[in-house]
This record gives C-alpha cells, structure tokens and sequence, in this order.
C-alpha cells in the first residue's frame, strides 16, 4: 500500500473536489450511459491508485484528466491551483482544440502528443483508456470499431507506460474488438 504524504493526501482531496465540481457544474453524463461523469475519473483514480509503484501525483492526474478538455476549466487554472507539475501532466492528457481539424487531424495531434508525455503520464492515459473501453462494444457497437482503432493507435505511442497495465488494456481493447466482430 503507498503511503503519501500530507501535503499528497490533500492534493488528492483537492483534486477529488474540484473534478466533480466541474463536471457537476456542467451537468455532464456520460456518453451512452448518461451516468454522472464524475464515475469516470473516480473509477481512472481507483485504478492508478491500486498500482504498485503509483504516485499521489499521478492520482490527481486521474481525477483531473477530463477537466480541461470537458469542462472549460484552463491548463493557467490548473497550474495554478495544483502547480506545474500537473499542468504539464495535464498538458498531454488533454486532447487538442476541435479547431485543430478533422477527427482524423485531431487523433493524429493527440496521439503525438501522447508519444511526447512522461511514463508516468502515459500510465494515468492507459488507466483512462482502460476504463473506457471496458463496454465500449455493448453501449455504442457502431461507434465503438472507430473508437477501438483510434485507441489501438494511441496503445502504440504509450511505450514508456506501466507494463502490466499497457498488457491488460490492450487484452481489453481485443477482446472489445472480437465482441464487435461476433455481433457482425
């Protein structure tokens, strides 16, 4: 079990608030399930917290991932409420503006950008693809061939991530996969 420090414990807690108070504020749900967002973050903090040589850093990363790209929250917002050490995480975990292109433009800029993130970024990233592709199959088969393809190319950059983890999400994506194939 890690054990974090005072000042780790708090930023987790800080974190904790302020995500589900962004995403509450806007009301957002989850695609396809129309869940509060909140289970999202709260179930990619779960998961980066049950690894082995996890950080709190990275457990403020997970809870925080979404708010940027979601919610009108800004990086300069970020940085300063929680430093710049996670705004830099954040930096990469957050994809590009809709004005940077196309989808296809838009991934491609992502997933370069991802190439560039630390390992222990790219490990809050597979925790965050992990969770969302658990039932992509099941709750949206016919966007879920494009989401799984576009995943499959981020798997491919997210090279210096936790291994263990990169094993079991990419396991998943297959089998998400194979799911849609069986129902064709």
């Amino acid at each position: 079990m890690t054990v974090y420090s005072t000042y780790g414990v708090a930023q987790i807690a800080k974190a904790e608030a302020f995500a589900t108070a962004a995403h509450e504020a806007i009301n957002q749900r989850r695609n396809y399930s129309g869940e509060p967002y909140i289970v999202h973050p709260r179930s990619v903090a779960a998961f980066v917290g049950a690894l082995p040589d996890h950080t709190w850093q990275q457990v403020v990363l997970a809870w925080l991932h979404d708010t940027v790209e979601d919610t009108g929250v800004t990086l300069q917002t970020i940085r300063t409420l929680f430093g710049p050490e996670i705004a830099d995480g954040m930096y990469f975990l957050t994809n590009v503006e809709k004005s940077a292109g196309n989808r296809m433009k838009r991934h491609e800029l992502n997933v370069e950008r991802l190439k560039k993130a630390p390992g222990r970024v790219q490990t809050v990233k597979l925790a965050d693809i992990y969770d969302n592709t658990k039932n992509i199959a099941e709750l949206a088969p016919s966007f879920a061939p494009v989401f799984l393809r576009e995943k499959v190319d981020v798997m491919g950059v997210l090279l210096r991530a936790d291994k263990t983890l990169w094993s079991m999400t990419m396991d998943q994506i297959e089998r998400q996969q194979k799911e849609i194939r069986l129902e064709a």
